[in-house]
């Protein structure tokens, strides 16, 4: 089941859409407001993101910049400013798509499937398997033979960035540039390394080594299972 995050401060086409989304199959997760939404995005992994564009309490064009900075999920814009300007602001933010109030549900639904079916076809690249550790970056799973491995969001990120660019060292500037918690702080170096350690602890062992420390550049995956 796909998760939606919805942030739209009308009341009513809030809870409208949240109703026909969910009788669509999708999982829905409401907020009113930029504030409620950030939260929401802090605790659940979601597939895409519909996004008022004129919210009371922050700029959803700042909050749609962050997001595709920190990761690839779709963003799709709902505002009633029918103007060229916004549509061009949205897209320069990196929005995967842009629909204005009012419209209708059956063009919603070919919008957010098409942006699904985008975003899926980089699946592949949302998995590591080398036998002993499997790693699936959608279903949020991590298995070190049968066994599942507790992950915490921030060791996902972690994850992910060394593994797709495992053919660089991810040096630690980088790496507190693109794990962005969208509240405006960036962690510390000394957040880095300990979850570098504890992934270490996680999915290593003597036999399977996979990230490398290069000592006053960053690290490295190596992948060597």
């Amino acid at each position: 089941m796909k998760r939606i995050l919805l942030i739209e401060d009308d009341k009513s086409l809030n809870s409208g859409l949240t109703y026909d989304l969910e009788l669509e199959h999708y999982k829905v997760y409401p907020a009113l407001t930029l504030g409620e939404g950030i939260g929401i995005l802090e605790e659940e992994e979601v597939d895409l993101i519909l996004l008022d564009g004129n919210l009371p309490d922050g700029d959803g064009f700042d909050f749609c910049r962050a997001v595709k900075k920190e990761g690839n999920i779709p963003v799709i814009f709902l505002t009633a400013r029918d103007l060229d300007q916004d549509e061009m602001k949205g897209f320069d933010c990196g929005a995967d798509d842009y629909i204005t109030k009012p419209f209708k549900m059956p063009i919603l639904h070919r919008r957010i499937q098409a942006a699904l079916r985008k975003s899926g076809e980089n699946h592949s690249e949302l998995i590591y398997n080398d036998g002993y550790l499997k790693i699936d970056f959608e279903k949020l799973t991590v298995l070190k033979g049968d066994m599942e491995l507790p992950m915490t969001p921030t060791e996902f990120k972690i994850l992910r960035l060394l593994i797709l660019n495992s053919d660089k060292v991810m040096t630690k500037r980088l790496l507190l540039e693109k794990i962005w918690d969208n509240t405006g702080n960036f962690v510390d170096e000394h957040t880095v390394a300990v979850n570098i350690n504890r992934l270490r602890k996680k999915i290593e062992s003597e036999d399977h080594v996979y990230i490398k420390t290069l000592y006053g550049m960053g690290y490295q995956w190596i992948g060597r299972g």
